[in-house]
């Protein structure tokens, strides 16, 4: 019995120790796999990335390599499947950059068209007085031009021997009346021919008297526009004594461009404002269109006429006119606004938002039709109902350069897989495209440069060729004198790109023959500028990005300036005011 107990205790301790050493074993090989899975789960479910620089993919927190901020948490389900050509942001991004969408939609296309004119005398109401009978001027009764006459008032004095002799003719032959009518008649329609009226010439039959002056009187009311005679000249018949302009209705005549003539139609109403008069509007309908051109300014002139009673409206006061066409040929079409159209000159691109919540757009080519004001029609490339970027399309644009996809200036993608390590070198490489932060030295070394442009510009919109050569060549100058140590680690290779292209669009400079010549060359050379304002923005100061649609046979040309009013470099006064605001910087 005792020998039963110890065998007994020791199977039992065998037991215990084989199923303690077991669970140990499975324990802790179950444990550490699911340790092992879940650390699996983890780094696969983990992305870290930047809300200002969305295109940083991290395995791991830590700072953004780029700006220095702190990696945010991105779930990877939101990159399964990524298009490598798509823009992704974070929501936080998004928001930071204020990107706003819309739904594209068919509206009505209304184009509303800006012209510029004066007031001007209805050329129907403008009479001349004249002197009907040759003599000398005894007397004037209307002094100064700008004084008002009516209808059958007495405007001068004239003394005329010819009208002397012709009365003592009347006289004579009315002696004779009954037996010589015919010579009667005559020399009494002499008199009539010299506007004398029926009761004068029979004033002097019954007097028997012959007048040695003779009244001159207005044949239409109105101002004295022009004052043509002294007391004392000579006049023949048929000379001009003054001008008489009748303002109780007067035309609104306004410059339109050829490119906006297909719009305009006679029957358009058209709402004007006058300068002199800014808190009036009038109304008015478009009731001629000048067939011709004028060859020297490009425009062709649009009337409209208005009653004047009041005299509100005076000759060569400032109007200001604005026509909302319907365009009956782009009826049915997609209008989007005009901030979500980036435009190069040869391509026109929108960022278009992928399906889903998540802010990640793609760039799309659109085709545009006309602008309607502050939008656009669209004849290809976008479907209603999608979503596109109307605000902050500059901000999504930069994160495709910075990240080497398809962009505004780069159509082709130029994608780098960017992990650990590699995402700063990666990066570096796709800012070179696009922008970098210069020191306030650097700023400063390229103020002369670009100074030397505004020169530039504002001589070719004043038409002075002389200035224009001057600021060419002071442009070579000052890109020579460039401190190229100012610019340091990824600007400086920028700023080497941009010196290249201006140095090339400025090589002519020195041999400019004429201002053509001049305008050929400043349209490579505001590109150059644009895009070396677009990476540093090193002047100071808002700086404006301007279009003429009719440079280069309407391929159309940009230019910069510092004013947001439109003057034409490309054409100067031909067509000064041609032209629109695209896009500035700040």
């Amino acid at each position: 019995m005792k020998i039963f107990s110890k065998q007994y205790i020791r199977y039992s301790l065998f037991v215990v120790i084989g199923l303690f050493f077991g669970w140990l074993f499975f324990h802790s090989s179950t444990t550490a796999e699911d340790k092992q899975n879940h650390s699996a789960d983890e780094h696969k479910t983990e992305i870290w990335t930047c809300s200002m620089h969305p295109q940083i993919r991290m395995d791991k927190p830590g700072k953004c390599p780029i700006c220095g901020m702190d990696l945010i948490l991105l779930n990877q389900n939101s990159s399964v499947g990524m298009d490598p050509d798509a823009i992704y942001f974070t929501k936080e991004a998004a928001q930071l950059a204020n990107v706003m969408t819309s739904v594209v939609s068919k509206q009505q296309s209304i184009k509303e068209i800006r012209l510029y004119g004066k007031v001007q005398a209805d050329e129907r109401l403008l009479q001349s007085q004249v002197a009907y009978i040759p003599g000398r001027i005894e007397k004037l009764y209307i002094n100064f031009t700008g004084e008002s006459v009516r209808k059958g008032q007495t405007l001068a004095l004239i003394y005329s021997p010819d009208l002397i002799t012709a009365q003592q003719e009347l006289l004579e032959t009315a002696k004779t009346k009954q037996a010589y009518p015919e010579i009667y008649e005559a020399a009494k329609e002499k008199l009539l021919q010299w506007k004398l009226s029926p009761n004068q010439i029979a004033t002097i039959e019954s007097s028997k008297k012959v007048k040695t002056n003779v009244e001159v009187y207005a044949t239409s009311s109105g101002i004295i526009t022009a004052k043509q005679v002294n007391v004392g000249d000579y006049v023949g018949q048929g000379t001009v004594l003054f001008e008489v302009t009748d303002l109780s209705r007067i035309w609104v005549l306004f410059d339109a461009y050829e490119s906006d003539l297909h719009f305009l139609k006679k029957g358009n109403k058209m709402e004007f404002t006058i300068q002199a008069i800014p808190s009036s509007k009038f109304n008015g309908i478009i009731s001629f269109i000048d067939p011709v051109i004028d060859p020297v300014n490009r425009v062709a002139k649009v009337r409209i006429e208005m009653n004047n009673q009041d005299g509100k409206l005076k000759p060569e006061m400032f109007a200001t006119g604005f026509v909302k066409a319907n365009l009956d040929q782009y009826q049915n079409k997609m209008v989007v606004p005009k901030t979500a159209v980036m435009w190069t000159g040869k391509r026109s691109i929108v960022y278009v938002k992928q399906p889903g919540d998540d802010p990640i757009f793609k760039i799309r080519e659109i085709e545009l039709g006309p602008l309607l004001g502050n939008s656009y029609v669209i004849l290809n490339g976008l479907t209603e109902g999608e979503e596109i970027v109307t605000e902050g399309a500059f901000s999504v644009d930069a994160a495709a350069q910075l990240e080497g996809k398809p962009s505004m200036m780069n159509p082709e993608s130029n994608v780098v897989n960017t992990k650990n390590s590699q995402t700063e070198t990666a990066t570096s490489k796709a800012k070179k495209t696009a922008e970098a932060t210069i020191s306030p030295k650097a700023k400063e070394t390229l103020k002369p440069l670009y100074q030397g442009y505004l020169n530039l510009k504002d001589a070719l919109a004043a038409d002075h060729f002389v200035n224009a050569k001057k600021a060419g060549i002071a442009m070579q100058t000052a890109l020579s004198k460039v401190d190229m140590s100012l610019f340091t680690g990824d600007s400086h290779e920028i700023w080497m790109k941009h010196q290249n292209n201006l140095k090339t669009a400025l090589q002519p400079a020195p041999n400019f023959k004429n201002i053509e010549e001049v305008r050929k060359a400043f349209q490579p050379i505001s590109e150059a500028m644009i895009a070396l304002t677009n990476s540093f923005k090193p002047f100071g100061q808002t700086l404006y990005v301007q279009h003429c649609p009719m440079v280069d046979n309407n391929k159309g040309a940009n230019w910069l300036s510092q004013f947001e009013e439109i003057k034409n470099p490309y054409f100067g006064a031909k067509m000064l005011k041609c032209g629109e605001t695209t896009s500035k910087f700040d």
